[in-house]
């Protein structure tokens, strides 16, 4: 009799895990009776573009993108949801504080797509209400050819150095959301006296990376208090003597999470797309664009080095979750 239920609860198991997958299944032919989805999303312009264009030819279904800095989509989408009307279909954020708070309220589906099993456990919910399109690494970009080597800051802390002042551009949290980890964290390490140095400075503040990279292109400034990576490598590519440092201090490499939205008006495009995000096409065209995969079958890019060498620093999302306002507030009393 005990063989006897333990082979009823092996079979149960493995009916419920087989459910499980089949609910997880992309239904294709349902996606494109559907048609299109709507996407919310923080990424480059022309990066989220090329891979909505991807999809549409791959697929035939239609992308309606949104694109605007981080915390503008977490803005509307929110008050979007709060007013009873669910718009976007699909969300990418850099800011996985926000959105581990928001599966936490049921905004999102629960999807493992294909290759979930690839991605970085620190890079996904368990469950699968999201999981990271790529790493936001967050560097010092520096004008090579116009900042002699002696003087190339080496670290978060140098930045404060007088020697800086007049030649520092930095992203404002308001704006961009994976500043609001960076500040945050650096500002409990180095305390807001740190961000009072960079405004005695003359630090300007721009509203987002394409901002802060134009600055430099630009020779405006010349160095960059942290700046989402992938512009600098996109600079490079272009021509320009922007150099990437990794601070000796602690970089971050903060998750860039994609949501299935709970109650969307095309579900099974969502999850095809969701999935798509995820798959061989899109994350090897993350590497080839200066970004690091969140997959661990993935190098780095192309003469980045490997995430495992590289000194990263540890973020309290949570904390940074209940204290975003207030990390934004402070920033804008410290360089208004």
């Amino acid at each position: 009799m005990g063989k006897r239920t333990t082979m009823v609860a092996v079979l149960t198991a493995l009916f419920a895990a087989a459910a499980a997958r089949a609910d997880d299944a992309v239904d294709l032919a349902a996606a494109r009776r559907e048609g299109s989805i709507v996407w919310y999303s923080s990424l480059p312009i022309d990066v989220a573009q090329k891979l909505a264009t991807l999809f549409e030819e791959k697929s035939g279904i239609k992308v309606e993108l949104f694109r605007s800095g981080g915390t503008a989509i977490l803005r509307r989408f929110l008050q979007e949801r709060d007013s009873g009307r669910v718009m976007a279909d699909v969300l990418y954020t850099a800011d996985p504080a926000a959105t581990a708070s928001l599966a936490h309220k049921g905004a999102f589906v629960a999807f493992k797509p294909k290759n979930f099993d690839k991605i970085d456990d620190v890079a996904k919910d368990p469950q699968g209400y999201y999981v990271a399109l790529r790493l936001n690494m967050i560097t010092l970009f520096v004008r090579a050819d116009e900042v002699a080597p002696a003087d190339v800051p080496k670290s978060w802390a140098a930045l404060a150095d007088a020697r800086y002042k007049g030649k520092l551009v930095i992203a404002d949290p308001s704006f961009t959301a994976v500043q609001v980890a960076v500040v945050g964290t650096l500002a409990k390490r180095l305390g807001w006296s740190y961000y009072e140095a960079l405004r005695r400075n003359d630090t300007i503040v721009v509203p987002g990376n394409q901002q802060l990279a134009d600055m430099l292109k630009r020779g405006e400034r010349l160095v960059a208090a942290g700046g989402l990576d992938s512009y600098a490598f996109e600079a490079r590519k272009a021509g320009h003597k922007i150099d990437s440092i990794y601070p000796s201090d602690g970089g971050f490499a903060v998750p860039g999470p994609v949501a299935v939205v709970q109650g969307s008006p095309h579900p099974n495009a969502a999850k095809a797309f969701a999935e798509f995000l995820v798959g061989d096409d899109v994350q090897r065209l993350v590497v080839a664009e200066g970004a690091y995969s969140a997959r661990r079958d993935l190098p780095p890019p192309a003469g980045a080095p490997a995430l495992a060498d590289i000194k990263l620093t540890a973020v309290d999302y949570d904390a940074i979750e209940r204290e975003a306002g207030a990390i934004k507030k402070k920033f804008n009393d410290v360089f208004q």
